[in-house]
């Protein structure tokens, strides 16, 4: 697996800033909690694609 950053750059910025205000937990979710912070389990947990917020793409290495 790859992990990549999402190509838009404006986007990432924005994510980031939301995930600095969060305390690095997910701008996309409700609960703080240690499944929420970023890369949440739901990202780590997938085979491939994007995570909830935009920020993280997860591809099959070539």
């Amino acid at each position: 697996m790859l992990i990549k950053e999402n190509p838009d750059k404006e986007y990432v910025k924005e994510v980031r800033k939301q995930l600095k205000e969060n305390d690095g937990y997910c701008p996309c979710k409700l609960k703080r909690t240690p499944d929420t912070k970023c890369m949440c389990k739901d990202f780590r947990e997938q085979n491939e694609g994007t995570c909830l917020c935009g920020l993280y793409i997860k591809v099959k290495e070539q």
